[in-house]
């Protein structure tokens, strides 16, 4: 989730915030935004690079909700189909958005059937309210927006497997499913894999060193892919490693990378 207005304003925020290359396509760019007029300004700076724009309107998180972005949106049906209708004229891409549903699900039918008025190409549901962190997911809820749409709609929540990704799709009739903390856990998820294959990891290891991607979320990411890989005491010695060369030499000396 990129911050529109940072985005529009700093160059070294578009920076730090967007990279892509030819290979990676199709590509949804998805923004924070609290105008019409500052999505779509976002909007046009990916354009050259982008398939479709997405909007968030389900971040929970307290800081976005106050600034007016994510969560904050599903209460203002009309600024959204605004942010919709003048991102789509301008851009002319695919404009979409992902939200979280109402405690009233009256209204998020009503707020979906908006957006699609609109012109949005699809929308992914997030099963759980604004409040809601841990909750299960209401799969029926995300039943009911696809039985009230004619654009596709996306299932998102609680999806960590393919098995999970099977299921949801049966019990609610979506086009398609979303996986964020799965995906993040198991990037090769998608393809069939239960965890991550060693391969995968050396691959990604040698080119974000040639990279220079930085020790930070060098370290962050790589946890994340190793995180089915190890057990317990392993990963919190792995986690202690204070530098990309003890990292290195760790997996070298213990899973022959």
């Amino acid at each position: 989730m990129i911050v529109s207005k940072s985005f529009i304003e700093s160059p070294k925020a578009r920076d730090a915030e967007f990279t892509t290359n030819q290979e990676d396509r199709p590509i949804v760019v998805q923004f924070a935004a609290s105008s019409a007029k500052e999505l779509a300004d976002a909007a046009e700076l990916v354009a050259p690079f982008a398939d479709a724009v997405d909007l968030n309107c389900g971040c929970p998180q307290r800081w976005a909700m106050h600034e007016g972005y994510g969560a904050h949106l599903i209460q203002q049906p009309e600024l959204v189909r605004d942010m919709v209708h003048q991102t789509s004229n301008r851009t002319n891409l695919p404009v979409t958005i992902k939200i979280r549903i109402h405690n009233d699900l009256k209204k998020t039918v009503q707020f979906v059937q908006t957006a699609e008025h609109a012109g949005v190409s699809w929308i992914t549901v997030h099963g759980r309210t604004r409040s809601q962190r841990h909750h299960p997911v209401n799969y029926n809820a995300i039943k009911l927006v696809k039985e009230n749409m004619s654009v596709p709609v996306v299932a998102n929540g609680d999806i960590k497997s393919t098995e999970d990704a099977d299921r949801v799709a049966r019990m609610t009739g979506v086009d398609g499913v979303m996986a964020a903390r799965g995906i993040l856990q198991n990037p090769a998820m998608y393809a069939g894999f239960d965890t991550t294959p060693q391969e995968c990891i050396h691959n990604w290891v040698e080119i974000a060193m040639k990279l220079g991607v930085p020790f930070t979320p060098f370290h962050q990411h790589l946890m994340y892919m190793l995180e089915k890989l190890h057990s317990k005491q392993e990963k919190q010695i792995f986690n202690s490693l204070s530098s990309s060369a003890a990292v290195l030499d760790y997996l070298c000396e213990h899973h022959g990378l």
